[in-house]
């Protein structure tokens, strides 16, 4: 970790911000991820939705997946799956995952891709190891973040995008010890490549030890730090963050945030830190499984939908005995 390296001291530098006259956002909170375990049985850390769902607003759901060593045979990904009313984001740090959905989208997600799959009014879709890290085994680490749409936006068309670890905007702290690499939304004006519906900005950075972190955030977005490896501290009061635990800041202005001057051992490259907020939606969310939608009503029909295949079909080339018990 991680698949997208740069030298810093060739890299756009974010903003030296005054101690005195910025309004840094404090934070409100710290919670450490659930574990638990998701598809055919590989483990996730869960820091939401077990926080209030009004903190991360519009955000729905973060799992973090791995890090972990797969031996040959043990690999394992999410069969065929409905989803509707939001987004899914699947971020590879190491390792890959082969997806497949029922619009035709998908293709290998490895080293630093992004999959950003919106759902929409529904869709079909599976997540797998490919047939060589199945026979060989291989580090597997990757997020998944679910992105919520509002309610004019929750049937949409279902659409693809496939996000190369090269499009990546790459940034630098003003001081060159931090990389910081901007998947979706705006940075000081730096654009990512994700086209969102709902506004959000999604970051990750990687801090060398002893390195700090500053950088304007809109004042009308959420913000939320969480930790992949490593240890630092947030905010002005320099709150710890540990693997594992995510930050909930109030308002203000802008981020602040330091790596820890020694690193453990199985954080080699420095803090390494998902960055993300946005504009909350404030509408209600119903949500049962693998739909989001406003309403309970809403979410029987989801089912009512799905039984009727009106979510898709799998690919004929793509399915196989266990799935017809899907459609």
């Amino acid at each position: 970790m991680p698949a997208i390296t740069a030298d810093t001291l060739t890299l756009p530098r974010l903003p030296d911000l005054p101690e005195s006259a910025t309004s840094w956002r404090g934070v409100r909170k710290v919670v450490t991820a659930q574990r638990f375990f998701e598809g055919e049985g590989f483990p996730v850390r869960r820091p939401f939705p077990t926080v209030d769902l009004t903190d991360a607003d519009p955000f729905l759901l973060l799992d973090q997946m791995g890090a972990v060593e797969y031996a040959p045979g043990e690999a394992k990904g999410a069969p065929w799956h409905p989803h509707r009313g939001f987004e899914t984001v699947t971020y590879m740090i190491d390792g890959a995952m082969q997806h497949t959905d029922s619009i035709g989208g998908g293709g290998l997600i490895t080293d630093g891709s992004t999959q950003w799959m919106t759902a929409g009014a529904g869709i079909l879709h599976n997540e797998m190891p490919p047939q060589d890290m199945v026979a060989k085994g291989g580090l597997f680490h990757g997020v998944q973040l679910w992105v919520n749409l509002p309610r004019a936006q929750k049937m949409i068309q279902p659409r693809y995008q496939d996000i190369e670890a090269r499009d990546a905007k790459l940034l630098s702290s003003d001081d060159g010890g931090a990389l910081v690499r901007v998947i979706a939304g705006e940075l000081d004006g730096h654009k990512g490549p994700g086209s969102t519906y709902t506004p959000i900005t999604y970051l990750h950075a990687t801090l060398n030890a002893g390195a700090r972190l500053t950088m304007p955030w809109p004042e009308d977005f959420t913000a939320m730090v969480y930790v992949l490896s490593g240890s630092g501290t947030v905010g002005v009061e320099r709150r710890p963050l540990n693997e594992g635990q995510l930050a909930v800041f109030g308002a203000g202005e802008a981020l602040t945030m330091r790596g820890a001057d020694r690193q453990p051992g199985n954080s080699p490259t420095g803090w390494e830190v998902l960055v993300l907020g946005g504009r909350p939606i404030r509408e209600p969310v119903a949500r049962y499984g693998p739909f989001v939608m406003n309403t309970r009503q809403e979410i029987l029909q989801a089912f009512e939908d799905y039984e009727a295949g009106r979510l898709g079909q799998i690919p004929a080339i793509h399915r196989t005995s266990s799935d017809e018990e899907l459609t």
